[in-house]
Parts: structure tokens; sequence; C-alpha cells
């Protein structure tokens, strides 16, 4: 019988709008509102904080969300306007709520997306 650990949703986007994804307020916004529509519990707050400001083509948000079930993660760029998110956690959820969510706030132009279960091999 196989089982499944988690479900690892990568969601890789382009064309954000740049003033949001610029955005602690909005991007603060974004994680707790995607938490809550794909049913997850957070563990206290999200840790958001602008990173790389030495390195232009990486500087940008990064937000973290602790979840009972692991963590959703999220690596904006400011100079490409890109978006690299990943959901992680061992209780199921919808990626095409996660999809919408992002198209909602951010409206990216392109993306590229992997969905795949994990399960340490026994």
């Amino acid at each position: 019988m196989e089982t499944t650990w988690g479900y690892h949703y990568h969601y890789d986007v382009t064309g954000c709008d740049r003033n949001a994804i610029k955005s602690k307020e909005v991007v603060t916004r974004f994680i707790k509102d995607l938490v809550k529509r794909i049913d997850m519990v957070p563990i206290g707050e999200p840790y958001v904080e602008y990173i790389a400001m030495d390195q232009e083509d990486k500087a940008g948000i990064t937000a973290v969300q602790v979840i009972v079930t692991s963590t959703i993660t999220a690596h904006f760029i400011d100079g490409t306007g890109d978006l690299y998110l990943d959901v992680f956690s061992c209780k199921p959820y919808d990626v095409n709520t996660v999809k919408e969510i992002v198209n909602e706030y951010f409206k990216p132009t392109k993306c590229v997306e992997l969905f795949m279960t994990r399960q340490a091999p026994r």
C-alpha cells in the first residue's frame, strides 16, 4: 500500500504587479489570506522581510508562514517581478485556490507550476 506524507506545490510566476510585490503589507495580507482560503492553521504570524538588498538580481521580500502541517514560503524579486511560491503540507489543499489567490494579489503574466506528493523511502 502506497502512502503520501505530504503535498508540495511550486508555483513560479513572472510579470507581477511591482508595487504589490514590494509591499510588506500586501505580502502579509496575501500570506494570511492564502492560509485561510486553503484551510490551514497558522502558527504565529508570517515572517515577512526584505532581503538581499545588496544583490540587485535577488533583492525582494521573502515570506515564511509556519502552519500546523508544514510551511508556506514565498520569494519576491523586485528586479524581475517574479514570485517563487512553495506550499508544503501533509494536509491536502486545492492548488487552484492557490493560483487564484496569487492572481488576485499579484496579477502575473506567465507561470510554471509543479505539484508533487512526497514520501520518504521505506
